[in-house]
């Protein structure tokens, strides 16, 4: 017997969770299901080796989602009724070099031109000019970022008439390193925003990546950088409290098999046990467009091949999660440690950090792993029993490895842990065999694992951060206003949606989607 309700979500990512809150906002009887036992998809905490060592699972800095007015504006009630905090620290980004010398980018934009002084007073100008573009640039940015976005072809032509906008719609054509690398001219200086970009899962000469190096300077000193207190699944569990307030559901351990479709729209969602839920107004799904044509039958074909056309991104990640009895002391000294963004270096010149790119596009682990990532009880010593540590320790490497493929990463998954530790402790003494407790590793296939769904090829953002996979063509023009043509009443939501992959906060878009169509003012709803 089918279950009735409004509109019903597939997935409990932050994504889905965020369309389903403003949903039930509006005073829609909602219903989230979830194929894991827990909600949140790439946005979740939890003590996965030591009980009282609370990890992030795979997100755990939130950047692009500070510009999101459901955030700025505390849209949903979040903080002032649902118990969501961040930490801010007034050092968002730095770098620390093969000789332990460190580079770092303050949230106040002149201490960070002073830092970059002592490499280099040219590339300070530059970067000031930069930042300073960028943050003027930042109200045109979040117009844009978080609701559905213009068709590809008014979009180009709305650039296209001014100056500002034909200086973005240069930047998007390039590559970052082709930025950078004409702009600076000191290689550490290069290396530190380079691998800034990169962690939007990008090369750094890959064209049509360049308009990062346009919007991270400006979310940085305009917004800051920061994790929730508690880790990144906060943020889930402010969601599922602000879902329920408003009388919307949550249901985990229930695995969608299909989208029910009849005369042309979509009304349902079943479940692989064959329980089936209705919605009347609308079904969101968290359906990666590789994935489209299993869950959707009715889809015309073109559409679907053009679904399953879509580049993931070139690289993904492989995790370690380690628990410590002391916290992580650094070589480059203290003030490292209130860093929320941290890399590594085990090359000294732009050249060896682009070779160690290159393997990676080649399918192949670089000798020199290309690392990130720290100690965040530092900002947050709740996260850890009193007087102890933690390791977030980020690896950039291939999904299929071009030796053995995908598959072969269940065999070698621990002897590269052990050789991405070894990078690690030439920056720290306190990742020692005796200050270790505990570790666990997930790589790329582990990543796409945990949310076959939306992580395919270990994608945790979805889709590449291309130009032709931008704006109105992300993931494709048939898909890229959230909808699926021919399917009525079908909304999609997920990282691989615009803005992009990562915390975005992008489900704001996908229910201002739905709230055009069902004639809600999303405006009256969210005042």
């Amino acid at each position: 017997m089918a279950n009735n309700y409004d509109v019903v979500v597939m997935g409990a990512g932050h994504n889905g969770l965020i369309a389903a809150c403003y949903l039930a906002k509006a005073g829609k009887k909602v219903m989230v299901l979830e194929r894991q036992a827990f909600p949140g998809g790439g946005v979740v905490t939890q003590e996965i080796n030591t009980p009282g060592y609370k990890h992030d699972l795979h997100s755990s800095v939130h950047i692009m989602i500070q510009g999101n007015p459901m955030i700025r504006e505390d849209e949903l009630g979040l903080f002032s009724r649902f118990g969501l905090k961040y930490n801010y620290s007034d050092v968002p980004y730095a770098s620390i070099f093969a000789d332990n010398t460190a580079l770092i980018t303050y949230k106040d934009l002149d201490r960070s031109c002073e830092a970059i002084a002592r490499l280099s007073a040219k590339d300070a100008e530059t970067y000031r000019e930069f930042a300073e573009r960028s943050m003027r640039m930042m109200p045109m940015f979040v117009s844009g970022l978080y609701s559905p976005p213009l068709p590809m072809g008014p979009f180009v032509a709305m650039l296209d008439s001014s100056d500002e906008g034909r200086e973005m719609l240069d930047a998007m054509s390039r590559s970052s390193l082709d930025i950078i690398d004409s702009a600076f001219e000191n290689d550490r200086v290069k290396m530190h925003l380079l691998k800034l970009v990169t962690e939007n899962l990008q090369m750094p000469d890959e064209l049509g990546t360049g308009m990062g190096i346009y919007l991270m300077p400006g979310i940085i000193h305009t917004y800051g950088v920061s994790q929730p207190v508690g880790g990144s699944g906060a943020l889930t569990d402010s969601l599922v409290k602000c879902l329920e307030t408003y009388g919307g559901e949550l249901r985990c351990n229930a695995e969608v098999s299909k989208v029910l479709v009849s005369s042309g729209r979509a009304v349902g969602l079943r479940l692989a046990d064959g329980e089936e839920y209705l919605g009347k107004d609308a079904v969101i799904g968290s359906m990666h467009p590789h994935k489209l044509r299993a869950f959707v039958e009715e889809v015309e074909e073109p559409i679907l091949k053009r679904a399953e056309r879509v580049n993931t991104s070139t690289f993904s990640l492989f995790v370690s999660h380690y628990d410590l009895k002391s916290p992580v002391k650094y070589y480059a000294g203290d003030e490292i440690e209130t860093a929320t963004m941290l890399e590594y270096y085990q090359f000294d010149t732009l050249a060896e950090m682009l070779d160690d790119f290159d393997h990676l596009r080649r399918g192949r682990l670089p000798e020199r792993p290309l690392t990130g990532g720290s100690d965040e009880s530092h900002a947050n010593p709740d996260r850890v029993p009193p007087g102890a540590g933690m390791f977030h320790a980020i690896t950039m490497s291939p999904y299929k490895l071009a030796d053995g493929g995908a598959a072969r990463w269940d065999e070698i998954k621990e002897e590269v842990a052990d050789k991405n530790l070894a990078a690690y402790r030439k920056f720290t003494p306190s990742l020692t065999d005796d200050n270790i407790i505990m570790r666990s590793s997930w790589s790329p296939l582990d990543m796409e694992r945990s949310s076959p769904n939306s992580f395919v090829n270990g994608d945790m953002h979805g889709a590449a951060p291309f130009m032709y996979q931008t704006v109105g063509h992300r993931p494709t023009p048939d898909l890229g206003q959230y909808t699926v043509p021919g399917i009525d009443r079908l909304y999609l939501c997920g990282p691989f949606m615009h803005p992009g992959g990562g915390v975005y906060g992008a489900g704001r878009a996908t229910a201002i989607r739905v709230f055009d169509e069902l004639d809600i003012d999303f405006d009256k709803v969210v005042s």
